[in-house]
């Protein structure tokens, strides 16, 4: 197929962008780069820099025969769009609009999304099912909600064939492709931060919450395994006719302390921390179901154990210590 991946030379996008390649698809690029790097771009792929704002960028990465949409370049950082909501709802609501608009004028009909799960704010029961009740406590998880509005609109408007995947916490690397953010607000990453130097603790905000240690839980999924549901979502919309929302996640939680513990183990150092005050808005608990995912997809998990994420990540955190080049 003929393929248009969004946010591509980003953590997500590049690594879906190189399992696409991989399966013998062409692959065009759409990303300005603004947190994405040139060097993760997977070879083989067309980039056009451009912003998903601009119809002229849209025109020349959508052109003739593409068949779908990837799209992954949108902000997600929850406390940045606290501080900054109308530069997320532009990005991420306005620039998800000039795509839409953009596939349906040149008759584009398949769109996979990444959507958040953000979108339901603090869950009533656990694991959280895909009919969960959806209350977004930020402007980030808000803009996602409002991306999966305007694709239940356009699914009956004009025919859109759309999966918007809610990622929980995606972790780990592949041996091409790393985690590398400027600044760097995810758990993993920072604490093996820690234990290599670089950062002097982690900060662990809260250790009163119901939980066994005190410590938020989180669920854990495998870049690879996040990847591998993007390929498959095509094909469901292709042979199955699917459209709507799916969790991806791990359906087992992991507490902050747990993840400490784990990477020390992995790395075999002690990573200290420091214990502060809870940050406001975060939930005791967020734990996916992704049973639904495995009856539409055929999904199954394979790489998403936490030691497998951590290591794998520290891995590539080892080859490549200051990240991508550019």
């Amino acid at each position: 197929m003929k393929l248009c991946v969004t946010g591509g030379a980003g953590y997500i996008g590049s690594v879906v962008a190189q399992m696409l390649i991989d399966e013998g698809h062409d692959v065009c690029i759409l990303d300005n780069l603004s947190t994405g790097h040139k060097s993760a771009l997977p070879e083989g792929t067309r980039l056009v820099k451009g912003d998903i704002r601009d119809d002229a960028s849209l025109d020349d990465a959508l052109d003739d025969g593409v068949e779908a949409v990837l799209h992954f370049a949108a902000l997600s950082i929850v406390e940045d769009s606290v501080a900054h909501p109308l530069t997320y709802f532009d990005n991420n609501v306005g620039g998800t609009l000039s795509i839409l608009k953009a596939m349906n004028r040149l008759g584009i009909k398949r769109f996979v999304v990444s959507s958040s799960a953000a979108v339901y704010g603090a869950p009533n029961a656990l694991p959280i099912e895909e009919t969960a009740p959806r209350r977004p406590t930020n402007p980030y998880g808000h803009s996602k909600l409002c991306v999966e509005t305007m694709l239940e609109a356009s699914k009956r408007a004009w025919d859109l064939r759309y999966v918007s995947l809610r990622y929980f916490n995606a972790g780990g690397s592949t041996e091409k492709h790393g985690e590398h953010h400027d600044p760097e607000s995810h758990l993993i990453p920072i604490v093996l931060d820690v234990a290599a130097g670089r950062r002097k603790a982690f900060d662990v905000f809260g250790d009163d919450y119901d939980t066994p240690d005190g410590t938020c839980i989180r669920d854990y999924i495998h870049i690879h395994d996040l990847a591998t549901a993007h390929v498959l979502a095509l094909g469901a919309m292709e042979k199955r006719n699917f459209s709507g929302v799916l969790n991806l996640g791990s359906e087992e939680g992991f507490s902050v302390l747990e993840v400490i513990e784990t990477a020390e183990r992995v790395t075999g150092t002690t990573i200290a921390r420091i214990i502060g005050e809870r940050r406001a808005g975060d939930p005791p608990g967020l734990l996916a179901s992704s049973r639904r995912a495995e009856e539409v997809l055929g999904w199954k998990k394979s790489h998403s154990s936490l030691e497998e994420i951590i290591q794998s990540a520290h891995e590539w955190r080892t080859r490549n210590p200051d990240g991508y080049p550019d």
